[in-house]
C-alpha cells in the first residue's frame, strides 16, 4: 500500500517538505502550506506517509465453534 503508484499528492508526504506540524508542512518551492495541498512539484516519499491502521479484529462475535474443522 506505500509504494501503489496512484497515490493522491499531498504535500504531507512530499519529497520537498518538512511537516511544521500535523497541519502545515513547509515546501521548498511554495514556503508555508497546509498539509493537504499539493501542485506540479510533488515527489512522493513513501517514508513521510503513515499508512491507515488495521481494523480490529471483534472477538465478541466468535465462538469456539468457529475455530473448528
Amino acid at each position: 500500500m506505500l509504494f501503489r503508484r496512484d497515490i493522491e499528492p499531498r504535500c504531507a508526504y512530499c519529497a520537498k517538505g518538512n511537516a511544521l506540524n500535523d497541519r502545515e508542512v513547509i515546501c521548498v518551492k511554495r514556503g508555508i502550506v497546509a498539509a493537504e495541498d499539493s501542485c506540479r512539484a510533488f515527489r512522493y516519499d513513501p517514508m513521510k506517509r503513515v499508512p491507515p491502521r488495521p481494523v480490529k479484529l471483534n472477538t465478541k462475535k466468535l465462538d469456539p465453534e468457529d475455530f473448528k474443522i
